[in-house]
Formats: C-alpha cells, structure tokens, sequence
C-alpha cells in the first residue's frame, strides 16, 4: 500500500470533534473513549493523548472502518518520575486484526513518550467479547501478546450484561422473568412513579448513591465528580439522570447513564431502603432500559457483574451476560512498571482503611470512573 493511499491520522487523533465522531460511530465505541471524559479526568490530573493509525484508503475512512486508536489518559503522581497510562475501554476498532494491533502498537510506542515524555506502562482494556466474532479461537488476545501486551489487573468490570434494544418493547417485556415483570407491576401500584432529572437534582442522586455504597462496601467519588460528568457530557445529549420517586415526590431509586452512539450504559446507581421494599428499583430499570429504545438506541449496558447477588439481578431483565478479553499491559519502563505497581497496592490499601472497608479486591471494579485518580 502506497503512503497516497493512507490517511494521516492526526486530524482525528488531534481535533476532539472528529475523533468523538469516529468512536461514536464504531459500534463499540465507549463513553470513556470520548473527549468529553478527558474533560472529567482533567479536574483529578489526567492528561489525554489520543492515537490512532492512518485509515487504509479515503472510502474506509469515511465509515472509520479501517482506523484502530485509542484515548489514553496520563498521570503522573508524585514524586515518581514516571507518568501511568490508561485506555479505559480501548482501543476502539470496528474490525480487529493481527496487522491492525501490530501498527497501533508502534504508534503508541512512538506517539505516547513524544508527548507524555516517560511512562511506565499503558494499560487497555478493550471492549471485545472473549471468544466472540471479534476474538475467535483467541485471535486478538494472540495478537496482543505477540507484539508485547500481557494479561493485567482489571480497572473497568470484566464482564457485563447486554441487552438488545432493536427488538422493541414487547420483546423487551417479554424478556424480564415473570417475576421480575411482577415487581416493575407492583412499584406502579405502590405509586412509583419514573422521572428525567436535570442537574439540579445531583445533589439527590449522590445522597443516594452515598447510601447504597456505604451498605454495599464500596468507594465512590466525590459529589463534584458526577457533576463534573453530567456537565462533560450534557453537550452531547450523552447524560440522563432518573429518579424512582414515591407519590409525595421522594427520590428513592436512581440511574446515571451515559451514551455513546447508539449504545446506552448504566455506570451509577443505586437504592434507599424504601426504594428496595417498593421495588422501585425493578421499575426504574426497566424504564431506563424502554426509554432508551425508545430514544434510538440500540445497546443498553447494564455495566458490570460485581458479584453473584448483582448478576442474579440483572439478569432478570434480560439480554446476555458478556466476558471481555480483559486488561492488557504494554511496558515501556520496566523499572517504572515496578515502582508503580508498588504504590498503587499501597493507595488503594490506604483508601480502604480509611473507609473501613476490607483491603481484598478492586473498589474500581464498582465504579465506571477510571480507576486510580
């Protein structure tokens, strides 16, 4: 292929704009592959570089099918001299290749230190079915240790749930267990009743976020950063907030989604006590999930498999249970590599203890933030 034939990746990896309009347009781009959640991270001490490889010809650039790239997010805690890359959900690609890995790695090899000057490690975790169309016989996660990657600690959850919106809602009805469509029926008769929200209403949302972390046991964030993401996204038409509210107007049951495309993700959320004896939660799903078809989307993500109790109740409400290829590290400084992994066993012990809760497991596989930041 001659270089006329190629086109120059830097206007969709330099113009936000443009790259936000190729990741929307693949079909699984993902919200944390957008600018605007550069524009969360930000406020914590992220730096974002984006990267991506020519497209094959001017025709595959115009559907984006030929380019593969990814935003990354830098940081750099001190008093370390090395900074801690993260693709959260990337890359992005609507077809994965041996090729295709191969050129993005030797351009983040070359991109990622001219502009984040040392680094560590990149880490990815693409949204690629294991085993799946993209993945067969374990095709990409070959192709990803024969240029380098290897297997890492997850950040984002490593499996999901995934519901089908093209259906329609009768098929979506249909799909909810009989038991599941007896509770949606008895909120209604409680008088529960399914709300869009502004951003007023944050202030509701962490309150009740707040209360469901603190009964589960994990971390959250803090009330500014869910602000900082409507705000982020809002722009975009890519933010709704819902609220289950009871007759008198209390908020006892809420959703924060995020869109990206035609795909729908339900990254926070959570329930008071009165909203688990309504069931106000079982409706307020199942309203985020109809009105999202009804909106156009085609995808609703109900984000995450914590554990048994949580994927009992997702799956209640449909579609299929998905298992990501997982996390992958590529090392640039194996040294730094070691210094890094050191400090964040220490932080996140740190954070727990100060929260009380047990140092085992990822509180980043409860929250859609982006891990450590």
């Amino acid at each position: 292929m001659t270089a006329a034939a190629r086109i120059d990746p830097r206007p969709v990896e330099d113009d936000p704009s443009a790259w936000d309009a190729w990741v929307s347009g693949t079909s699984l781009g993902s919200y944390l592959q957008l600018s605007a959640w550069a524009e969360v991270k930000a406020l914590n001490g992220w730096s974002s570089v984006r990267v991506a490889t020519p497209a094959e010809s001017a025709a595959a650039d115009a559907g984006g099918n030929a380019r593969i790239g990814t935003q990354v997010l830098v940081r750099r805690p001190t008093p370390m001299p090395w900074a801690f890359a993260y693709a959260p959900r990337g890359p992005v690609a609507e077809r994965w290749s041996a090729d295709r890995v191969a050129a993005l790695t030797e351009r983040l090899r070359d991109r990622l230190p001219a502009v984040a000057g040392r680094v560590s490690h990149l880490r990815i975790d693409p949204e690629v079915e294991r085993d799946g169309p993209l993945d067969g016989d374990g095709e990409l996660r070959s192709a990803l240790r024969s240029n380098g990657w290897r297997p890492a600690p997850p950040i984002q959850p490593g499996s999901t749930r995934v519901i089908d919106l093209v259906a329609g809602e009768d098929a979506l009805w249909g799909d909810l267990r009989k038991k599941w469509r007896q509770y949606v029926n008895k909120a209604r008769s409680n008088g529960i009743r399914v709300v869009d929200a502004d951003e007023s209403r944050l202030g509701e949302f962490y309150r009740i976020y707040r209360e469901t972390a603190d009964r589960a046991g994990f971390l959250i964030r803090t009330e500014e950063t869910y602000r900082a993401t409507y705000r982020a996204f809002a722009p975009l038409g890519a933010v709704r907030l819902l609220f289950a509210e009871t007759t008198d107007g209390e908020a006892v049951a809420t959703l924060f989604l995020l869109r990206c495309g035609p795909r729908v993700v339900e990254p926070y959320g959570g329930m008071t006590e009165a909203g688990a004896d309504t069931r106000a939660n079982y409706l307020l799903k199942w309203e985020a999930i109809r009105s999202s078809g009804e909106q156009g989307a085609t995808t609703y993500d109900l984000w995450g498999l914590a554990h048994e109790g949580i994927a009992h109740f997702k799956a209640g409400f449909g579609g299929r249970e998905v298992h990501y290829v997982g996390a992958w590290d590529l090392v640039l400084d194996p040294a730094g590599r070691l210094a890094y992994d050191a400090a964040q066993r220490a932080r996140v012990w740190v954070a727990r203890r100060r929260r009380g809760l047990a140092t085992e497991g990822s509180a980043a596989a409860f929250d859609g933030s982006g891990g450590a930041a």
